[in-house]
């Protein structure tokens, strides 16, 4: 079965798809969201339908000849919705014009409410009646291409998210607030690494953090609704339907009630949850004190009261809430705003109370820009109410602001891989030291991994197979091959003689480079079937895989270079020596095959990035951490004491303690990440002036111009 393997472009193509509800119905941004991801989640729905059907259907048991029929219990064993024939996505795709599209999704949607209570009266339906019928027919259509028919996989689950993203950063509803940033989140989730028990956010938007804490549990091979409680708190009545959709799509259920935190807590789980996640809205000042000050959740009094009668900044509340929701052994994981960590007054000594408990555990300081919404840096928190005795006094600080990558020109995440280092500092804090170890090593596997595969054909697009190395030399050849008739008809001292001479000077050593490196990585994979994982040896591979990792920056180097000259010979016989009057020029088959050498050519890059990309990961840590033991590291990681704490006003800010990161050398300056950055704003700036051009066409049509 064909893996996608590039999802991000089918995102980004499903989500222009799904915009042009907007640009073909009278909802505005806030509007049509809702519409747009019920559609998503009944594609979901289908595809884990029909996921899992086949499995389903084998193992039903038959009497009198007769197969018994499925059922909606059949489905939930295997986490996903049971679909009436009419709730099938392929059924509403195949309506014709003739049909009301719009009253079909209606009865798809009808359907999964009667079979699921948790869902009833949450599926979008009534927004679907003020959609044109094409338009309605276009979108699911759009929402339905061939390459996501075969892929395995929480495909959808994603496609889910990455809309919930897109909407977040439209400020799409309720200003964007619903939504965490998943890096985040999945950060906060694996700190926490919840197993078993009540998971509570009393801010829970549309329920990102009752989902990562799933996946963490599904990463250890285990089913998360029968190990996992979600319960839940929010004030919007949309973004709790975002969220039940959220959890459905992705397989679970939840109980999450309209309630506004600070003065409800309808749960009623004081003392009783084993887990709290959250990221509560930052610095709110319109708090009713006296509706407050006698609330149990208020663990630590009151941070300070204005001339209003108001909390003068809920920061505080929340933490004490989120504290005071803890069992005996609870943990929870939250974001908060940064100036929370070093506030003064009050404040503080709410803070200093905290600190004295001894369930302080971990502190990451975020940059800039993570969020959709508000540009400010921020905190992760993590509290630990049964910390081992030995670190009770401590807390880690861990200063994450240099730890980033560019997402687009206004919004920065981690990779999965900088938020597993990350993770890993947390590891060696509690001892997990074989986990750090497997970590380094894993890198290393999958940087000899991605070297081979350099040689290794691998679909393309779910199409024809494709060895990127290979493939390279064979486009050339091709490419070089259309060149020929009419370099022939040529003087021996035309202008493109130069062009072609550096073009034939330079594939040679490019083989014979690309020919060690094949020989070199084959030499390392069977070096590594030996290899030992103690964090010596493991080191020594580190060291020992260098060479590679530079081999690739400098493939890199060559790959580029050899288009570009390919680009200049064919640049140079149109453009000075006339060759598109030659009959011995066949354009288009040339421009054909020029595309098809810049498409091996990014295909190998891409591939010798990677490979030099898993190395600095490996290098990173053990770099930091060379006897694979925690370690204060100036300007990332430090293991503070309380009396430090206490000296520093009680400050829980980590930037306050680690120091600053040394300036890096020049050499270890990444140029090609630094292009890429580039593109990415770049890419960034067309998108958004392609929609200031769309905004003011339409405003010149609406004035009649």
């Amino acid at each position: 079965m064909p893996q996608l393997e590039h999802i991000e472009a089918i995102e980004k193509r499903l989500w222009g798809a799904a915009d042009t509800l907007r640009a073909n119905s009278n909802y505005a941004s806030n509007e049509y969201f809702l519409p747009v991801m019920g559609l998503v989640f009944l594609r979901h729905a289908y595809s884990r339908y029909l996921t899992v059907k086949d499995e389903i259907t084998s193992n039903l048991p038959t009497r009198g000849g007769k197969t018994r029929a499925l059922t909606k219990g059949d489905f939930s064993q295997k986490s996903a919705v049971f679909l009436q024939p009419k709730a099938q996505f392929d059924h509403l795709v195949a309506l014709p014009d003739s049909e009301d599209r719009a009253k079909a999704i209606i009865g798809a949607m009808e359907s999964i409410e009667a079979e699921y209570e948790g869902l009833r009266g949450v599926l979008p339906k009534s927004e679907y009646q003020e959609l044109d019928n094409d338009v309605l027919g276009q979108i699911l259509r759009n929402l339905n291409p061939d390459e996501l028919k075969e892929v395995s996989g929480d495909v959808f689950g994603r496609i889910y998210e990455y809309f919930l993203t897109r909407f977040a950063d439209q400020k799409a509803h309720d200003g964007g607030e619903f939504f965490t940033p998943i890096s985040l989140v999945s950060l906060i989730a694996h700190v926490l690494e919840p197993e078993r028990g009540t998971v509570l956010d009393p801010a829970c938007g549309s329920g990102g953090m009752f989902v990562q804490s799933a996946r963490t549990v599904e990463e250890h091979g285990r089913w998360p609704a029968e190990r996992l409680t979600f319960r839940g708190l929010e004030k919007n009545a949309t973004t709790i339907r975002l969220a039940k959709m959220n959890l459905a799509v992705h397989g679970l259920e939840g109980d999450i009630q309209q309630a506004i935190t600070y003065y409800e807590d309808p749960h009623d789980l004081v003392g009783k949850a084993d887990y709290v996640m959250a990221n509560p809205p930052f610095n709110v000042d319109e708090i009713d004190a006296d509706k407050v000050k006698t609330d149990p959740r208020v663990s630590f009094g009151l941070p300070g009261v204005n001339k209003k009668g108001k909390v003068s900044n809920g920061n505080y509340i929340w933490i004490s809430y989120f504290y005071s929701y803890l069992n005996e052994t609870g943990r929870a994981g939250f974001v908060m705003s940064s100036q929370a960590s070093s506030a003064g007054g009050g404040e503080a000594k709410v803070r200093q109370e905290l600190v004295e408990t001894g369930d302080v555990d971990v502190m990451i300081a975020i940059r800039s820009n993570f969020f959709y919404t508000r540009t400010v840096p921020c905190e992760l928190w993590f509290l630990n109410r049964d910390k081992p005795t030995e670190q009770r006094e401590k807390v880690l600080m861990i200063d994450a602001r240099n730890v980033y990558r560019k997402v687009t020109r206004k919004i920065y995440d981690f990779s999965p891989e900088q938020a597993q280092n990350l993770l890993a500092i947390v590891w060696l804090y509690r001892g997990q030291r074989e986990r750090y170890l497997e970590l380094v090593a894993d890198y290393c596997r999958r940087m000899l991994d991605e070297g081979e595969g350099c040689f290794k054909a691998k679909e393309k697009n779910g199409g024809d197979p494709l060895d990127p190395l290979p493939s390279i030399f064979a486009s050339l050849a091709k490419l070089r091959g259309l060149f020929d008739p009419f370099l022939k008809t040529l003087a021996a001292d035309a202008p493109c003689a130069e062009p072609l001479r550096e073009l034939e000077d330079a594939l040679p050593p490019f083989r014979a480079d690309v020919e060690a490196f094949h020989k070199e990585v084959s030499k390392q994979q069977v070096a590594w079937k030996k290899q030992k994982t103690t964090n010596g040896a493991l080191k020594r591979a580190v060291e020992r895989l260098a060479p590679l990792a530079e081999t690739c920056r400098n493939l890199i180097k060559q790959t580029d270079r050899l288009y570009e000259l390919t680009t200049r010979l064919f640049e140079t016989c149109e453009g000075e020596c006339d060759a598109k009057s030659s009959r011995t020029w066949v354009r288009r088959d040339i421009t054909r095959a020029r595309k098809a050498a810049d498409e091996t050519r990014g295909l190998a890059v891409e591939r010798f990035k990677q490979v030099r990309y898993f190395w600095r990961q490996a290098q990173w840590l053990t770099e930091r951490f060379p006897d694979a033991e925690l370690y204060d590291v100036e300007g990332l990681v430090k293991l503070v004491d309380r009396a430090e704490i206490e000296v520093n006003d009680w400050s829980l800010t980590p930037g306050r303690y680690v120091g600053v990161a040394p300036e890096e050398e020049a050499a270890d300056f990444d140029f090609e990440e630094t292009l890429r950055e580039i593109h990415v704003e770049l890419e960034d700036l067309n998108a958004e002036a392609r929609r200031l051009a769309a905004v003011i066409k339409k405003n010149f049509e609406e004035l009649g111009a």
